[in-house]
């Protein structure tokens, strides 16, 4: 007798110390189920709070709460999967022998007693491999995790941990993507249609196998209405109910240009962002995105059709911004015609010469400096010598003539290259280039050339530049991120940073002289009813780009159209016949959806104004009228500049 408890006492001790060598192995594991810190899914919004994107790098998980899990979701998960949940300390004795007999009678493991526990054991640190070993390292872990976790806690880390087929992470992901519901909006049908996938997420996936799927919920209805959880109504009417599936992309990516240049801006501030589970709201408008995509291609289409078979389809591209004035917010930004094609972000990557669209920021500096719109400037033909390289320069206007004398907003208005370059001269390069750094603008030319735009810069960065403008002489950055909240719920907002440039009545004098522009220059195919509109065209040499860069008193937009390898596109594209028509259809479309904008520019205090020919002219005390014209100044025998 003694031989026998020592040989006992040996096993039992032999065994204790099997199960303190594996604990030692597995304690680990323990913690990591405990300390449950799941990769989550960031979700990008729109400014109306529309999902945008959903952004993750191997696990698309949307986390819940317990408090936020419907009690029929809970009951059916129990009811399929461990009626005794509440009851045991883990591990089930009765179903474990329940299955063992089963399993003796097979000659080989059939089936299986794993608790809920259990089960978010096997799928959070343990295999699902059927070995003796691992279903003591399961147990073991069990124990742990009910001694250490309530219920309720192992209940939400079941929920929000396990995969429920076709890229789903938990329960919240699943429901949103299969049903495009939230938890407490799912019918009993499709509550059991997800709690049934987890045995074989493949094999009931939905979205593939639309049959099994179902069987399978009806088993778990079945189960619900045995142990008399639902009444028979209920019982019936989700026996019968076929639930509407969806098979979306699991990014679910609506603005994909705009996604790429928000993770680019955040990047840096936030490493985790496709695993950490924020909340980032940007500036933009899902409805407006796809206006501007659509407008886009409207002048896309116009070009393609006229270009023939000289076009480049593999080349042509556009960008468009749009920016609402003062606060700076990007409303809709689109890099191409077709993200698909061709992923570069042409709105923010590209470096493009804005050409004679520049124009108004030389003008403005005239006006702050004592021009008026109706100061008169050469435009007559120059040859330029550079004193270095003794290279010349003979700039052209696009018709390949010349006035003479012309009204600076005669000048603006006709996209005068000649007045343009001679004013340059005038102002003072050397003055002008350091005025104009200090206003933001990078990569500028120390030469002439600079009146006619000859210096790279992205539509989206361009369109912080031409905010001066409706903005009434404050430059505003533009903003796409509004706030990103963390998954503690802390929040960061952000706000667009603002630079004065002039004086609200100086800024006024260019809105009058660029509405001219549209009105009867160069953007007249950028008119739109029934409001104001102003901006300019810009052409560069061999029309390489095309802009239209244009504004209502509300809103902003950029337009641009070139080859992606700078070649040429076909003569006679211009920013007025290629970009200005893509301005009109979005603005037309957005006076349609907004009929509240403003349509009238506001005259501030300090402009005057004064009837010259039936025509209404704008001055100020900068900018008076002036005191001669150019008949007096022929009279008197010579030009006065």
């Amino acid at each position: 007798m003694k031989y026998i408890m020592t040989i006992l006492t040996m096993l039992g001790f032999a065994v204790l110390m099997a199960i303190i060598f594996l604990y030692a192995q597995i304690r680990f594991d323990a913690y990591k189920i405990i300390d449950y810190t799941p990769k989550l899914t960031t979700q990008i919004y729109d400014r109306n709070g529309e999902l945008v994107a959903n952004l993750f790098d191997d696990e698309n998980r949307l986390y819940v709460d317990f408090k936020d899990i419907p009690a029929r979701v809970i009951e059916a998960l129990i009811a399929t999967e461990d009626t005794s949940f509440f009851e045991h300390n883990g591990i089930n004795i009765e179903a474990i022998f329940r299955a063992l007999i089963k399993d003796i009678h097979a000659m080989k493991m059939v089936e299986g007693a794993s608790t809920i526990t259990q089960q978010l054991i096997k799928n959070t640190v343990l295999t699902r491999q059927k070995t003796l070993t691992r279903k003591l390292n399961e147990a073991i872990l069990a124990y742990t995790v009910e001694s250490s976790l309530t219920k309720e806690q192992i209940l939400e880390r079941y929920f929000n941990h396990v995969y429920f087929g076709h890229g789903y992470y938990g329960i919240k992901t699943a429901a949103q993507g299969y049903f495009n519901k939230t938890l407490d909006a799912l019918t009993i049908k499709e509550i059991a249609m997800l709690v049934g996938l987890p045995k074989a997420p493949s094999s009931y996936d939905p979205t593939r196998h639309m049959d099994l799927s179902l069987s399978r919920a009806n088993q778990v209805v079945n189960r619900l209405y045995t142990l008399g959880w639902i009444s028979e109504a209920e019982y019936t009417k989700a026996t019968l109910e076929h639930p509407m599936v969806y098979d979306e992309t699991l990014t679910r990516n609506k603005a994909p240009y705009v996604v790429d240049e928000a993770i680019k801006s955040l990047g840096a501030e936030y490493e985790d962002i496709k695993k950490g589970g924020y909340k980032i709201y940007l500036s933009i408008d899902l409805k407006l995105q796809q206006l501007a995509h659509e407008s886009l291609n409207v002048g896309y289409k116009g070009m393609v059709s006229r270009l023939g078979k000289d076009v480049n389809s593999s080349e042509l591209n556009g960008a468009m911004v749009v920016m609402e004035n003062g606060t700076g917010n990007v409303l809709a930004l689109v890099g191409g015609v077709d993200y698909a094609k061709s992923s570069f972000n042409r709105a923010t990557q590209s470096k493009r010469q804005p050409g004679s669209s520049f124009k108004p920021f030389l003008y403005q500096k005239a006006l702050d400096w004592g021009y008026s719109p109706l100061s008169e400037i050469p435009d007559i033909s120059r040859t330029y010598v550079n004193s270095e390289t003794d290279e010349t320069w003979t700039p052209k206007n696009y018709e390949n003539d010349f006035e003479g004398l012309i009204t600076l907003k005669e000048a603006l208005v006709h996209s005068r290259n000649l007045a343009t370059i001679n004013l340059l001269s005038l102002l003072g390069l050397d003055t002008v280039y350091k005025e104009l750094k200090k206003d933001g603008f990078k990569s500028l030319t120390m030469d002439l050339s600079i009146a006619l735009g000859s210096f790279g810069v992205s539509p989206l960065e361009y369109s912080s530049f031409y905010s001066m403008f409706p903005n009434y002489g404050v430059r505003t950055d533009p903003l796409l991120v509004r706030k990103v909240i963390n998954r503690q719920g802390v929040e960061k907002v952000y706000e667009a940073k603002t630079q004065t440039i002039t004086s609200p009545k100086q800024s006024y004098l260019m809105i009058d002289m660029m509405k001219e522009v549209v009105k009867r220059g160069t953007g007249r195919n950028a008119q739109v009813p029934g409001i104001e509109i102003a901006g300019k065209t810009g052409t560069t040499n061999s029309s390489v780009d095309v802009w239209f860069c244009g504004f209502s008193p509300d809103i902003e937009v950029i337009t641009w159209y070139g080859n992606d390898n700078n070649t040429p596109l076909k003569k006679g594209e211009t920013g007025g016949r290629a970009a200005a028509p893509a301005f009109k259809h979005f603005m037309t479309k957005y006076v349609e959806l907004h009929p509240e904008t403003t349509r009238e520019f506001k005259m501030p205090e300090g402009v005057n104004a004064r009837k010259v020919d039936g025509t209404t002219e704008f001055f100020t005390d900068v900018s008076p009228f002036p005191k001669t014209n150019t008949k007096q100044l022929k009279e008197e025998g010579g030009l006065i500049f």
